[in-house]
């Protein structure tokens, strides 16, 4: 054997091959609005009698709606919330944690209370600049006789203008581990054998798993406190320009996807 090809051989077996060449990961996606699919179960409101309870949230929020700071308990990103009644159509939202906002949102049902329309900003789980974005939501359920137009069962039909730092997740796959960030501070690097590892910069997630289940596909599972919260299943098309993901809400028991281009 000649010295060239010996000392190749040396590096191949030195270096894993995730170190030689880019993965199918590999790379900064963006998601493409227009082919995100929201979740069909709906998030049920209730605001009536000086009272507002979001149902469908874990745990379930039930404060005055006075417009004032109200502790709520069990929820990572915020500790109080206030709810003002703007007018009959309109609420304003704001989370705070440890004192200060975290998050805003302002939500106006339309005139014949079908739909409405709602704008946010949304710092809880960011290390940087706060997501923001509008949307417009659908009812299809009213809520009880005598409450406020935001009452009733909603989902999400469509968000719009989502910045940048929410659309986007760079990937790098390295001796066979696979290293995520984002632009809003969230990051791990976990082996693709499914060995658990520490997730940074998300007060919801604690840990997580990510495990290769073929050449182009794979399976994130984040968990907070033991608890799994949330599986991710990501898969590569054949010529490598595009992701199909299905995020599987396990603690509110709902599902999304989305298609996100190799930027």
């Amino acid at each position: 054997m000649n010295k060239s090809l010996s000392a190749g051989l040396c590096l191949l077996l030195l270096f894993p091959l995730g170190a030689m060449a880019d993965g199918p990961f590999d790379g900064t996606w963006k998601i493409d609005m227009s082919k995100m699919q929201m979740p069909k179960k709906p998030d049920v409101l209730v605001l009536k009698d000086g009272m507002y309870a979001c149902k469908t949230c874990v745990p379930a929020v039930n404060i005055k709606a006075d417009g004032q700071d109200h502790a709520v308990a069990g929820h990572p990103y915020l500790d109080t919330v206030a709810v003002e009644v703007v007018d009959a159509h309109t609420i304003k939202e704001t989370d705070k944690k440890g004192g200060k906002v975290v998050a805003t949102s302002t939500t106006t049902v339309a005139s014949d209370g079908k739909t409405a329309r709602f704008e946010f900003s949304d710092s809880s789980d960011t290390n940087g600049a706060p997501v923001t974005g509008t949307g417009e939501l659908k009812q299809v359920a009213a809520g009880p006789a005598g409450s406020h137009a935001i009452s009733g069962s909603w989902i999400t039909a469509s968000i719009a203008n989502l910045s940048d730092n929410a659309t986007e997740i760079t990937f790098k796959q390295e001796g066979g581990a696979l290293t995520m960030t984002t632009p809003t501070g969230q990051s791990y690097t976990a082996k693709l054998d499914g060995t658990e590892a520490p997730y940074k910069g998300d007060p919801g997630i604690s840990t997580v798993t990510v495990k290769q289940s073929g050449k182009t596909s794979m399976v994130e599972t984040d968990k907070r406190d033991g608890k799994v919260v949330g599986v991710i299943t990501s898969i590569v098309s054949a010529d490598g320009k595009t992701m199909n993901v299905v995020f599987d809400d396990k603690l509110r028991n709902r599902t999304m996807s989305f298609v996100a281009q190799k930027q």
